[in-house]
C-alpha cells in the first residue's frame, strides 16, 4: 500500500513538472517530470512484480539514472544563465 501510495505522489509531481514545462518551455522542468515519472514506473514495478525485494540491481540503476536527470537539470540550467549573462 505504501509503495502505491509513494508511485502515485511521483506520478502527480512528474505532471505538475510537465504542467510547468508546457507553460514555460524550460528544459528544467521537463528534466525534473523525466525523474519523477521515472521514480513512479520503478515504485511501480517494485510493488507489482518482484515481491516488495529492493535487492534488483535494476531498481538502483533506474534511480541512477532517475537522479542523473536531476544533475543534467541543474547543470543545464547553470550553464545556460552564465551563456545568457
Amino acid at each position: 500500500m505504501l509503495i502505491g501510495g509513494t508511485a502515485a505522489f511521483y506520478l502527480i509531481i512528474g505532471l505538475f513538472f510537465i504542467r510547468f514545462w508546457r507553460s514555460t518551455h524550460d528544459r528544467f522542468f521537463i528534466f525534473f517530470a523525466i525523474c519523477f515519472l521515472l521514480e513512479a514506473a520503478n515504485r511501480i514495478m517494485l510493488g507489482l512484480f518482484f515481491d516488495f525485494r529492493e535487492a534488483s540491481p535494476i531498481y538502483y540503476i533506474i534511480r541512477l539514472v532517475s537522479y542523473s536527470f536531476i544533475i543534467i537539470a541543474i547543470l543545464d540550467k547553470n550553464r545556460r544563465s552564465k551563456v545568457e549573462k
